[in-house]
């Protein structure tokens, strides 16, 4: 294919952010927005595998490609990225700020993107960048204080996170002598380069104690914010793990062991964190960090035992397309049956996805979980006794998860809501909707290996996704009848205490002496000064200052196409 087909996912949602920004131009803009991703849709649809391209006067030398793994993140990240926006375009319809929006929505668009075509470190850490602080912009939109508090908890670990990786990626580009992806993947790598890049990339995934990001972010974020925010831009810490991490080539058996730790706790707390929740976005938050678990062990397991790699990697790939969908849907129908009320139509199809999550029989997450299971029972002991009781316990979790889901919305959106915006503009995003839950029931189906197909309509493997939603549902009728409550726990979990901690040192440090910094010497400076610091907090002037970067990065790649 040629040389645009590789570079335009990236630069059309970058070509379109100055449309959407401008007055002038900004009615075109918004039309236009919605369907920036159907460019990298359309590549992971029809490129073949020899689509490669070099640019060796960008940056170090850029090099962008296609393989299997990047074929398919890039298919369902940017059809999760084309639905939401579709469904933005009219949840958004009557908010003054949404050319603001649009603006961070592309940018943060661009990355996640552009992440599946990297194939150098150079490139991949600068739009990972990209993605990572664009979305902050997606956090704060509303605001609020519950927003503006998710956003410097969000900003400051991605902050983290990006310190980790470039320090990591740099070791680890030293010693494999090069910063192409392929030669990274292949060379051995040492302790601490491995430590880094598991934890910076495990910030973005949501791992136990790096996670207390997520529950405060995605909830306050509108609602295709939050269905990109967990459906996809999650998945970007994973890809950085295939990327980065030597798997199937070097065994990192201490790291692999505590990945997969790791996951297994992740699939707990966030079942336990979720079940005590009364938000049902930030229940949905938790449930990703449950989630990502199950893709966490994956990858433990890989480090751990590199021969059993060619069967993780698909399962991996597998159950990241099933989840990124799965939660997209559930993200969008939670927000659209909040402007329509709770009625039985809508939560039957929203029980659909909540269902494949669980990995309920015939669904989409049963698929998955039966190729991830299969590649986890070759491990070495004790790992496969140990994972076949987990494992179960884990999808009855899910399922109790999804359950509260359904009653809380039931419960809190009542078909007496009062919509949000006019009716013409809530008609406007039942299509998405509706698409992405059709994806997420049928699209895993159509995924290779298609070998696992009777094993998935066998008897027995009926019989153990059956288990899980009948357990959960007498569970639920007993609690129902006992009138159980569980308890209120704050989102952000870990980082409660934490907070109050430093405010308690804050209020006992004695008090320091306040210094301020001279300035130059001058006629006018100090007049000037606080006006030029209002002006460059003005929105014009930074989305100037961005629009400026964003000139010179379109300038390099097409110079260099």
């Amino acid at each position: 294919m040629g040389t645009a087909s590789l570079i335009l996912p990236i630069l059309l949602p970058l070509l379109i952010v100055p449309l959407a920004l401008f007055p002038a131009s900004r009615a075109m803009g918004l039309r236009l927005a919605p369907w920036a991703p159907l460019a990298g849709l359309i590549l992971a649809l029809t490129a073949t595998a020899d689509t490669h391209l070099d640019l060796p006067g960008v940056l170090l030398g850029t090099t962008l490609g296609l393989d299997d793994t990047g074929r398919l993140f890039l298919l369902f990240t940017s059809l999760v990225w084309l639905l939401a926006g579709g469904f933005a375009h009219g949840w958004l319809s009557d908010d003054v700020d949404k050319h603001r929006f649009w603006t961070f929505f592309l940018a943060a668009q661009a990355g996640n993107i552009g992440l599946c075509l990297a194939m150098d470190a150079v490139s991949f850490y600068l739009l990972f960048a990209l993605m990572s602080f664009a979305a902050y912009g997606l956090v704060v939109h509303s605001g609020t204080v519950e927003a503006l508090h998710a956003g410097r908890v969000y900003l400051a670990m991605a902050v983290l996170g990006e310190a980790l990786q470039v320090v990591g990626m740099l070791l680890a580009v030293g010693a494999a002598e090069s910063h192409r992806l392929v030669d990274l993947a292949a060379s051995p790598l040492a302790g601490l380069a491995a430590v880094l890049l598991i934890a910076g990339f495990g910030i973005k995934v949501g791992v136990p104690l790096l996670h207390m990001w997520l529950p405060l972010a995605h909830p306050v974020a509108p609602v295709p914010a939050s269905a990109v925010l967990s459906g996809v831009m999650l998945k970007a810490g994973l890809l950085g793990w295939l990327r980065f991490l030597p798997l199937g080539a070097h065994a990192l058996p201490e790291a692999g062991a505590v990945l997969m730790v790791a996951g297994l706790t992740a699939m707990f707390l966030g079942v336990a964190a979720g079940l005590a929740q009364r938000n049902p976005k930030v229940l949905l938050a938790y449930s990703s960090i449950s989630q990502t678990g199950f893709m966490t062990l994956g990858v433990g397991a890989g480090l751990a035992a590199p021969a059993l790699w060619p069967l993780l990697l698909p399962a991996v790939g597998l159950y990241a397309l099933h989840h990124a969908l799965a939660k997209s849907a559930l993200f969008l129908g939670a927000g659209l049956i909040r402007v329509r009320g709770a009625h039985s139509t809508y939560l039957a199809v929203l029980a659909l996805p909540a269902l494949a999550l669980a990995g309920a029989p015939l669904s989409s997450g049963m698929l998955a979980k039966i190729q991830l299971k299969s590649a986890l029972a070759n491990l070495a002991a004790p790992w496969p006794e140990l994972l076949a009781g987990l494992l179960p316990l884990a999808a009855l979790g899910t399922t109790l998860l999804m359950a509260r889901l359904l009653w809380l919305i039931r419960d809190q959106y009542a078909p007496a809501t009062p919509p949000l915006g006019s009716a013409h503009a809530a008609s406007r995003f039942d299509i998405p909707w509706l698409l992405l839950v059709l994806a997420s029931v049928g699209l895993v189906w159509a995924m290779p290996p298609h070998y696992l197909l009777p094993q998935a309509l066998s008897p027995s493997a009926l019989l153990d996704a059956a288990w899980p939603p009948l357990a959960a549902l007498a569970l639920g009728v007993i609690a129902l009848r006992l009138r159980w409550r569980t308890p209120m726990l704050p989102p952000g979990d870990v980082l409660v205490p934490l907070l109050r901690g430093l405010a308690y040192l804050r209020r006992r440090a004695p008090t320091l002496p306040k210094r301020r910094i001279a300035l130059p010497a001058g006629p006018g400076v100090a007049t000037r000064s606080p006006q030029m610091e209002s002006k460059l907090r003005a929105w014009g002037t930074a989305g100037a200052l961005w629009l400026a970067l964003l000139a010179a990065v379109i300038t390099l790649l097409a110079g260099a196409a």
